[in-house]
């Protein structure tokens, strides 16, 4: 047992060095995050943790009880270090401990102390005699371990592509010049088969979709084109490829789905091919604001 956890907390100090080698420029200047703002003393820092990381781990591995708790002892002073500049206010700042993408967390903290009572424990590995029921214990735990560290990976996961498809959804209709009726022309056939009541006053446009039966996001889509059907100020009229085959062909549509904005006199205010709800909407703006 103690060969085993020899090797692997070395393999763990050594890995943290390969990986502040691997990138150095992040590396070093991540050490801003403890309070060595620049100059040559921050290099020297980086090179000496390396140094200091990498011999601690072959003698941790090759057996020295001395280096175990030296290691222990810096795993509680990286705690310290850490706890202190969150107390600073640099919480999720970088600090490269494994690699580039480590941040000065809590979590940092509490695996410092973790490896600091792994470290310490080394030298007498071979003297703690467990029973059946407690390394039953240490297993049922480390799985628990494993499966909240999954629930966070998979909470994390959940929250990037989140991210990801709000930053896709904000993006605008796709309007191509020669792609559908000029802007700002009179598109007379759309305006004979979409009904635009006149404005009054009021704000009032008309809006056509051009969808298809073999198009799959079409299908996907008209939920969403019902949602701004409901928008009392919007005209919606949904045109599709096979039935309106000759609307299709003397407005020049690309494809489906595809809209276009007009007024109540049926000039081309806006158009553009669409992939979502946010997108859709963008026609309207738009439209709206070229309107105004």
């Amino acid at each position: 047992m103690e060969t085993l956890l020899r090797a692997g907390l070395g393999i763990v100090l050594a890995g943290a060095a390969l990986a502040k080698l691997a990138s150095p420029r992040a590396s070093i200047a991540a050490m801003a995050s403890f309070g060595f703002e620049g100059g040559p003393l921050r290099p020297i820092a980086w090179a000496g943790l390396i140094a200091i990381e990498l011999s601690l781990g072959v003698a941790v591995a090759l057996g020295s009880d001395t280096a175990a708790y030296l290691a222990a002892g810096l795993m509680l002073l990286f705690a310290a270090l850490t706890a202190s500049a969150l107390l600073r206010g640099k919480a999720g700042a970088p600090c490269a401990c494994f690699g580039p993408r480590s941040k000065v967390s809590w979590l940092g903290v509490l695996r410092n102390f973790g490896l600091a009572a792994a470290f310490a424990l080394v030298p007498r590995a071979d003297s703690i005699a467990l029973s059946t029921d407690a390394w039953l214990g240490v297993a049922a735990g480390v799985a628990l371990l494993a499966c909240a560290g999954l629930a966070i990976a998979v909470l994390a996961l959940a929250r990037e592509v989140g991210m990801l498809r709000l930053q896709l959804g904000t993006q605008g209709a796709l309007e191509i010049a020669g792609e559908g009726p000029d802007v700002g022309s009179r598109a007379h056939a759309l305006a004979t088969r979409l009904a635009v009541p006149a404005a009054n006053g009021s704000r009032r446009l008309g809006l056509a979709v051009f969808s298809s039966e073999g198009c799959h996001l079409c299908q996907t889509l008209s939920p969403a084109i019902e949602n701004v059907a409901n928008d009392p100020h919007v005209t919606v009229g949904v045109f599709d490829e096979a039935a309106d085959a000759a609307l299709w062909s003397e407005l020049g549509v690309p494809g489906s789905p595809f809209a276009i904005a007009t007024d109540d006199q049926g000039v081309v205010l806006a158009k553009g091919t669409f992939n979502n709800l946010a997108q859709l909407e963008s026609v309207l703006a738009t439209a709206a604001r070229r309107h105004a």
